[in-house]
């Protein structure tokens, strides 16, 4: 039975009921199909009668389905034995690179961020042996269920059937590639996949710096390098990047966020830029104020009040009026009594009377320190921390404003290290300068959803150029483990002008350790 044969609504295996063609390849046809043994949508390849790479596919296929990375497209069954040979992959819903870029150009950190995940999953690849050699902006998807998916990996290649001599230097520009088209909405090889072709030079493509403003000289190098290699070591510097591995490893140092945003609940709109994370409030430094009153909903005064309200009279309503006068009375009695006790108590014991009054005064005080009575401290000043021995002193610090940016698009990151902390050196972190000593009771902390070790560190002296001065000079405040964001609650006020969110154990990120704070805000009195 050939392909040329098979029409819409013909089915593989007993199983897969083909629903309409997607694309066709040399002799190869994708379909949109439909699994009705568990009623979801799969992508089906057939194969003409003759297709001198049928078996080929169908290894790739297989091979593919044992990457073990979420972003590479699943392969459900692959089957080269039947009279019909097929390859059955996820139907990835959500949209591509290309319909993304339909708007415009990315964030250049949430462009490098797309295209990080994206090189992670070719990666995985290349090392168990499988390339792509075909990446264009239709093979980056963004699922509807908030993910990055990289369709064709193994079976592209194994589809063109050429021998390629350098892979991995065919998927690195390729990668470099996606990210040139999403920093400036133009492919660099020519038009592609509805993107119009980038501007030409003498050389060729213009690097992406010249195309659009506010790309970091970071960043539009490493895409050059890795997108315009011939330019690596001429207009930008550094060699041409040429590994998938090395690709990423260069986009580990690039500030990056997801990919996209979720859209939060019309509910619950997030706080915009400069207010406080908790309260929603304008002002990063303003008090914490209860939102309870002013967010209750208030009642419609149009809505008909039901039937028996109406039919009530003054007369049904005067025992309640009564009623509750009667309790306040009530009330006022009981507080008398309770006063002349008080009165009577302190005068039979008059020599513990001052101090009786300075403990409740105290007790007092301590009753209404809670989170509803702290206001935002005003971060000054900010700076990567890298103590010696071990260190250099600096880390990132030009980047360390936007740990506390009030954006929660933004973030700060650590170096990328060999040593998950603790054998090369103790630690690395992030030092905020409060411009004056503070009391500091919480650090609300954002952390990427990754084991982070965390010390937070208070005090009011900044010579902390080596780690014993550390322990000495910026006391440990609070430890513990931290995946996600979490309130930190110090178990006693501490007063300094400095805090240091210290990373005692980074997590590993592709080979490498690296910390990365998205949001920290500092709340005391």
């Amino acid at each position: 039975m050939s392909t040329f044969l098979i029409e819409p609504g013909a089915k593989l295996a007993n199983r897969y009921r083909l629903d309409h063609v997607v694309s066709e390849t040399g002799g190869a046809t994708r379909w949109k199909a439909t699994d009705e043994t568990l009623a979801r949508p799969v992508a089906v390849w057939t194969f003409t009668e003759g297709f001198p790479r049928t078996s080929e596919v169908v290894r790739a296929a297989r091979a593919t389905s044992r990457i073990p990375d979420a972003r590479v497209t699943q392969v459900f069954d692959a089957d080269d034995t039947t009279p019909v040979p097929y390859v059955v992959e996820e139907w990835v819903i959500g949209s591509s690179l290309a319909e993304l870029l339909a708007q415009g150009p990315m964030e250049p950190e949430r462009a490098a961020g797309l295209v990080a995940e994206a090189a992670e999953a070719i990666a995985a690849a290349h090392a168990g042996g499988l390339h792509h050699l075909c990446l264009t902006p239709g093979k980056l998807m963004w699922s509807s269920g908030g993910a990055v998916k990289v369709t064709g990996i193994g079976v592209d290649a194994a589809l063109l059937g050429s021998n390629i001599a350098d892979p991995a230097a065919v998927d690195t520009q390729g990668l470099g590639n996606l990210l040139y088209a999403a920093l400036t909405g133009h492919w660099p090889g020519g038009p592609q996949s509805g993107l119009p072709g980038a501007p030409q030079g003498p050389m060729g493509p213009y690097p992406p710096g010249q195309l659009r403003q506010g790309i970091s000289d970071q960043l539009a190098t490493i895409t050059t390098r890795a997108a315009l290699p011939q330019f690596a070591g001429q207009m930008v510097p550094g060699p041409p990047i040429t590994t998938p591995a090395d690709f990423c490893a260069a986009l580990a140092e690039v500030p990056r966020l997801i990919p996209l945003p979720v859209a939060p609940p019309e509910a619950t709109p997030p706080p915009e830029q400069g207010t406080s994370r908790r309260t929603g409030e304008f002002g990063a430094t303003g008090p914490r104020r209860s939102s309870r009153n002013a967010s209750a909903p208030a009642r419609s005064s149009s809505r008909p009040a039901p039937a028996r309200e109406e039919e009530y009279t003054d007369r049904e309503r005067r025992p309640s009026a009564r009623r509750l006068v009667i309790g306040a009375l009530a009330l006022l009695l009981f507080a008398a009594v309770v006063t002349g006790a008080w009165v009577v108590g302190s005068m039979m014991r008059p020599g513990d009377e001052g101090e009786t009054e300075a403990d409740s005064g105290s007790e007092t005080t301590e009753e209404t320190v809670d989170s509803a009575d702290l206001e935002v401290l005003p971060i000054s000043s900010s700076t990567g921390f890298d103590p010696l021995p071990g260190g250099d002193g600096s880390e990132h610090d030009a980047n360390a404003p936007r740990a506390h940016d009030g954006d929660p698009s933004t973030q700060w990151n650590t170096e990328g290290y060999n040593d998950p902390m603790g054998t090369e050196k103790s630690g690395v972190g992030l030092l905020l300068d409060l411009g004056s000593s503070q009391e500091v009771h919480e650090v609300d902390l954002t952390l990427p959803a990754r084991e982070y070790g965390v010390q937070v560190r208070v005090g009011d002296t900044n010579s902390v150029s080596d780690d014993a001065s550390l322990d000495a000079g910026l006391p440990v405040a609070w430890e513990g483990s931290i995946n996600g964001e979490q309130v930190v609650t110090l178990d006693e006020s501490v007063s300094g002008q400095y805090v240091l969110i210290w990373f005692t154990s980074l997590p590993t990120d592709e080979g490498r350790y690296r910390g990365s704070i998205v949001e920290v805000e500092v709340r005391g009195l």
